[in-house]
């Protein structure tokens, strides 16, 4: 009776593994059948997907729209920029580098630079978006490229370049309180205090919780008033 209970146990195991499978199999299925790219849809529309902040669609349509068209530049573009919003920056990078070497597009070289900004090849990838910046420097990727120059500027302890990439990204998005604080944090490096206090300023009138910028300002404070 043990051994019978036992097998019975086994049995019962081996139907919900099963069952689990099979189910992972009709999800996939249902998925497969769920990213049927559209009669006539193309990179432009990829492109457009992306920066409408559609990313995980552009990510499940744009390789059967490469597979179909491989010369589609805007689908690489798109994708691209789809696959570094969703932190998938190996990916990002292998897709930018391949659309890269086939087209030469600044736009490629943007997105080829933000996946390596995180993949840590700081100089490389200060190239590529100083590329973009210099065909598209009012592109609808200028504010965070300025703004990834001014961070690798500083990882190269670079404050005055940095100073310059975080004010004018602040240009294109005065709203950011993030990177205000960034600002601030550079001129405080750079010992302009006031200029420093008036960044901390602005990003705690923004958020006024956000820590960093409260203790950036307390601290600018204390240093004017010495």
């Amino acid at each position: 009776m043990r051994h019978t209970s036992k097998s019975i146990a086994r049995i019962a195991i081996l139907g919900v593994f099963i069952c689990i499978v099979c189910a992972s199999e009709a999800s996939a299925q249902t998925l497969i059948a769920a990213i049927n790219v559209p009669s006539g849809m193309t990179g432009s529309d990829i492109l457009r997907m992306s920066q409408e902040g559609k990313h995980n669609e552009v990510a499940l349509i744009a390789p059967e729209i490469l597979k179909k068209n491989p010369q589609d530049i805007e689908a690489y573009i798109g994708y691209a920029w789809s696959l570094n919003a969703l932190k998938e920056y190996q990916k990002a990078r292998d897709i930018a580098q391949a659309g890269y070497t086939k087209f030469k597009d600044p736009r490629l070289a943007q997105a080829l630079g933000e996946s390596l900004y995180y993949l840590g090849e700081n100089e490389t990838a200060l190239a590529n978006l100083q590329e973009y910046l210099a065909k598209f420097p009012e592109g609808n990727k200028a504010a965070v490229t300025f703004y990834l120059c001014g961070e690798l500027f500083v990882r190269m302890g670079k404050f005055n370049h940095a100073d310059i990439a975080f004010s004018t990204a602040l240009q294109y998005n005065p709203n950011n309180a993030r990177w205000w604080t960034r600002l601030g944090w550079v001129r405080e490096k750079l010992s302009r205090y006031l200029p420093a206090l008036k960044a901390y300023e602005a990003a705690v009138n923004l958020n006024p919780n956000l820590q960093d910028a409260l203790s950036g300002k307390t601290r600018m404070l204390a240093k004017i008033q010495d």
